[in-house]
């Protein structure tokens, strides 16, 4: 996996104007596009599409500021249609536009070009079993929010408090299978890494009611970690250990479904939590 992570990087910066083929890449690698994908943002704390953005950005910085060409030149030597499109994309990184740093010289920002390394440590241990599960439903209020790779997600967060202290105890009440308890559930992640469906929920068996928001979970298999300690960076942690450490050990890789996380025990100010961290694997 480490091996395939960086003959994406390479494969990026052979094809900054044009689009990767993540799919090839990943089959010749023995793995799937969703697999190395969901890794490489683990590991990275990015989407690969947003490292690809900002690696464009830091290459076509150079020919704006030493004045090679028009703007929509450079948009399309950068894979970019419009001229428009690419100056969303260079103040997205850069905090400024480019004629503004044509003119100024800056502020520019770098991504250097990332190289991933395996260290086996075994710093982190991981308590992990295997379920197999039959079908199920996860049902409960969801929404789109951003991906935050690190510390507490404020869209998250103001999406649970908003609802009524009665909402969380009729979702309780409907809980019959595992996992067990209140959920967060996060699904459909967009193909930009920016966005996913954050479900507060529980998961159940049967029919959900109908002004529930309801997620269908197919059978299979699923890898369960326990993490113990602050909260969430403990969970974060094992998280991107599940990469790092897990996955290059094991002959399991990601199939398509949601990551699903239910807090077991917590302190009074979710301060530190123990936690299940389920996702959905296959054999690799």
């Amino acid at each position: 996996m480490i091996s395939a992570l960086n003959r994406l990087v390479d494969l990026v910066e052979e094809h900054l104007a044009d689009d990767l083929d993540v799919t090839g890449l990943a089959g010749a690698s023995g793995t799937t596009e969703y697999h190395l994908r969901r890794m490489f943002s683990s590991l990275a704390g990015m989407s690969l599409s947003e490292y690809v953005r900002r690696r464009r950005m830091t290459a076509a910085v150079a020919d704006v500021v030493r004045g090679e060409g028009d703007l929509l030149t450079i948009a399309v030597r950068y894979g970019y249609g419009s001229a428009e499109a690419f100056g969303r994309a260079f103040r997205a990184v850069h905090g400024a536009g480019p004629g503004e740093v044509r003119r100024d010289g800056g502020p520019l920002r770098t991504q250097p070009r990332l190289r991933f390394r395996l260290s086996v440590e075994g710093s982190i241990p991981m308590e992990t079993r295997i379920v197999d599960r039959p079908a199920f439903r996860l049902v409960g209020h969801a929404t789109r929010v951003p991906l935050v790779h690190r510390g507490v997600n404020p869209h998250i967060q103001r999406h649970i408090t908003a609802l009524p202290p009665e909402a969380h105890a009729r979702l309780k009440a409907l809980s019959d299978t595992e996992p067990p308890g209140l959920l967060q559930v996060s699904d459909a992640l967009d193909p930009d890494g920016a966005e996913l469906t954050y479900l507060h929920g529980v998961a159940v068996t049967g029919d959900a009611p109908g002004d529930l928001d309801v997620i269908e979970v197919p059978s299979g298999r699923w890898a369960v970690f326990r993490t113990d300690g602050p909260h969430p960076e403990a969970l974060q942690k094992v998280w991107a250990a599940t990469a790092t450490e897990w996955f290059p050990s094991n002959p399991w890789r990601l199939r398509p479904g949601p990551s699903i996380v239910t807090i077991l025990e917590h302190s009074d100010d979710f301060g530190t939590a123990t936690c299940e961290l389920w996702l959905a694997v296959e054999p690799a």
